[in-house]
């Protein structure tokens, strides 16, 4: 069962302003008619009375549960409420009437009185009839806004999720090969090298330690990621001995500042795969950090075979471009250039943040993208 207060529901101030406003037109339209029998300012109170009946009747028939009425198909909404103004507009008229001090009898009796009735009650009926279409369809219009903005919201927390999904499967396709090897190599070291495989399997396990949570986040620090490939680099400067050496200097950048997972370890890995590996004397690698006009630059520098020799060098450089993207935009990059006197430098350039403000800026730049 429907209460009072939900037949009542939508007298607003808005509709009660717009009542008004139709009071003083619809008390000018019949003013001509009533002469200086009559001051506007009753006319205007007689045309208040009709107006707010009238406004009463359409809010009723907008919330009456129609559904509970062996009604025909055709029948809508706005047929009850057309036929509520009507009825209102009348009714309305014969109240206004009463309050004078006029009866029923005088009213529809006394020829005068009688037009008068039925002016008051036309006129009702075309600008209620008026009004009540533009309120209709202009609530029904803000409706479909509000709900076209739930739907659009609903898209873009949907995108979003999609695309968060798109990040953790290419940061799932970017964990490191050298896992099997790895493992091969201690088997081979406890027959051949007890000691060195025992140093072989703690570096594994540091680095393991390190790197799984990191694969499952969006963001982590510029510290934990050098950590990271140094113990990548310590756990392959073990593998291939006196062929490999590296450097890491990255005192000129915060060890704080907000870095995307992985991306480091696959410019590390890379390097040797494809720069130090292939060469039989191997090489160097020298990981550096800078920090300049807001901008954190991150750089993996190898005296490999270089880019000629590399190219087509696999999935994992195109991963971290589109991870660039879909987490900055056009305010970050991947950048290749030849090494002097060989090999290649992959530098990685993001916005500089902390850890408090980095998740805002990837989440506003993420809003921006789907929204746009």
């Amino acid at each position: 069962m429907m209460n009072l207060f939900q037949l009542f529901r939508g007298i607003s101030l808005k509709r009660v302003l717009i009542s008004l406003l139709l009071t003083t037109v619809g008390t000018a339209i019949v003013m001509p008619y009533f002469g200086r029998n009559v001051s506007f300012a009753d006319l205007w109170l007689r045309m208040l009375v009709v107006a707010i009946v009238m406004l009463v009747a359409l809010t009723v028939a907008g919330n009456l549960p129609l559904q509970r009425f062996k009604l025909p198909a055709w029948f809508k909404r706005e047929h009850a409420q057309l036929i509520a103004l009507m009825l209102a507009a009348f009714f309305g008229t014969i109240l206004s009437g009463l309050l004078i001090g006029r009866s029923l009898t005088q009213m529809f009796t006394v020829e005068g009185m009688f037009w008068g009735v039925v002016f008051f009650t036309a006129t009702g009926i075309t600008v209620g009839i008026v009004a009540a279409m533009l309120l209709v369809y202009r609530e029904r219009e803000a409706r479909a806004h509000a709900n076209l903005k739930t739907s659009e919201s609903t898209r873009y927390q949907l995108e979003k999720q999609v695309l968060e999904a798109r990040l953790k499967l290419m940061q799932a396709q970017i964990e490191p090969h050298f896992l099997f090897n790895t493992l091969a190599n201690v088997q081979h070291l406890v027959e051949t090298n007890p000691p060195l495989a025992g140093r072989t399997l703690e570096s594994l396990i540091a680095y393991l330690r390190a790197a799984l949570p990191q694969m499952r986040e969006d963001g982590t620090t510029l510290g934990r990621e050098v950590n990271l490939a140094r113990a990548y680099l310590d756990i392959q400067q073990l593998r291939m001995g006196s062929r490999m050496q590296f450097s890491i200097e990255v005192a000129d950048a915060p060890a704080g500042a907000v870095f995307p997972p992985m991306m480091l370890l696959t410019l590390v890995e890379n390097a040797i795969k494809h720069g130090l590996d292939p060469l039989q004397q191997g090489g160097a690698i020298h990981i550096s950090a800078a920090l300049d006009d807001g901008v954190l630059t991150v750089s993996v520098a190898d005296t490999g075979q270089g880019l000629l020799e590399a190219s087509g060098i696999g999935v994992g450089l195109v991963n971290i471009r589109e991870r660039l993207a879909a987490l900055y935009g056009k305010t970050a990059g991947l950048a290749l250039e030849e090494n002097v006197p060989s090999g290649v430098v992959a530098r990685i350039s993001v916005p500089f943040h902390t850890s408090a403000r980095a998740c805002a800026a990837i989440e506003d730049f993420q809003a921006r993208e789907v929204q746009g």
